[in-house]
């Protein structure tokens, strides 16, 4: 009999990975992947699914948005009802959102084994509640899928060293699929008539950047700095536009504004850009793989090895030290995958099997 996996997957970067392991796992396992409705907009779900031939959840949630007490508890509670429905041998999660955590508090309270993919990422602030959800999960699970042996030493350091495992970083395969669907099927940059190079690419969507109204102003000035010198696009998240409508009209002047988009255009507006402005974790990735410079509009970055590699800044929120670090950088002359993205799915799916 084929090991049963439910997968929980609720918010973007979860359906971009979960589009390349998926692909992989179901040739094997019986997966039963639900939607936890974390983002129902169409533009930042369904797309997503429709583009990287995720296939559709078997389950939706509908949980939406509400604080994240709120929302954790929404969702716990219906996992539950899932889980004791599918009685699945294992529960794999992705990454650091609510609808991670509710997945492993779930599975953990019925006593399912819990796999946890992105395991031992730190940014070492536990104000934000994307850290307190990994933590949370990585000491909740019993397999431990880790980006890069970084991770495995943060793990190490809070006395997990059983079922961790270093496969790589599975994102860069659904990065590396999509960055050939796009070549071939978007055409963004004429639609908006951007020329490659010709600009500069920045989100916002964190809770502590976009619901603070003095950070916000801050990072809003910066890119109106940066958009003296190059045009800044700025595809603007759910949470962000409405920020954004509280601060008027020349908050973002000179910026031009955009929808969420799909994940091939978002691809091809990122590898077309002379530098990405983010405090996304995994657009982070996304440029360092597609080797664009970066710039973190963030204190801290859970993903260190791209600074050390020199195409990650991490730049906080001051709108001269920004606009001075968009006007002097450069590309380094090197680079490598430190995060071993060929062949972790593989590598992933395989010590999953051997598990059962």
């Amino acid at each position: 009999m084929s090991l049963k996996i439910v997968t929980v997957v609720g918010a973007r970067p979860q359906f971009i990975k979960a589009a390349a392991v998926s692909r992989v796992l179901r040739r094997t396992c019986a997966e039963v992947l639900v939607h936890t409705g974390q983002h129902y907009d169409d533009n930042m779900s369904k797309v997503f699914f429709d583009e990287l031939d995720v296939p559709p959840p078997d389950c939706h949630l509908g949980i939406g948005s509400g604080s994240h007490g709120a929302q954790t508890g929404a969702m716990l509670a219906a996992l539950e009802e899932v889980l004791v429905r599918e009685k699945p041998d294992r529960v794999l999660v992705y990454g650091d959102t609510n609808s991670t955590l509710a997945g492993a508090l779930a599975a953990a309270k019925l006593q399912i084994p819990v796999a946890h993919v992105e395991a031992g990422l730190r940014s070492f602030n536990r104000r934000m509640p994307e850290e307190i959800n990994r933590v949370l999960t990585d000491h909740l699970s019993d397999l431990l899928f880790c980006p890069s042996e970084t991770a495995v030493a943060h793990l190490a350091a809070e006395g997990i060293v059983a079922g961790v495992h270093a496969v790589g970083d599975v994102m860069h395969e659904a990065l590396r699929h999509a960055v050939a669907l796009a070549e071939r099927k978007t055409t963004v940059l004429e639609r908006l008539g951007l020329a490659p190079n010709g600009y500069a690419l920045a989100t916002l969507h964190r809770a502590e950047n976009v619901d603070d109204p003095a950070r916000l102003a801050r990072l809003l000035a910066a890119l109106r700095e940066v958009a003296r010198r190059q045009p800044v696009v700025f595809p603007v998240h759910p949470r962000t536009r409405r920020r954004l409508a509280d601060g008027g009209a020349e908050a973002t002047a000179g910026l031009r504004l955009l929808e969420p988009q799909g994940y091939l255009d978002m691809v091809r507006l990122e590898a077309g850009a002379t530098v990405v402005l983010t405090d996304s974790g995994g657009v982070q990735k996304e440029a360092f793989w597609l080797q664009v410079p970066c710039i973190t509009l963030r204190e801290e970055t859970e993903w260190g090895e791209t600074v050390l590699a020199g195409w990650n800044h991490v730049a906080g929120t001051d709108p001269v030290r920004i606009a001075q670090l968009v006007s002097t950088l450069s590309r380094p002359s090197s680079w490598t995958d430190v995060y071993r993205g060929a062949g972790s799915v593989a590598r992933l799916v395989r010590i999953l099997e051997a598990h059962a």
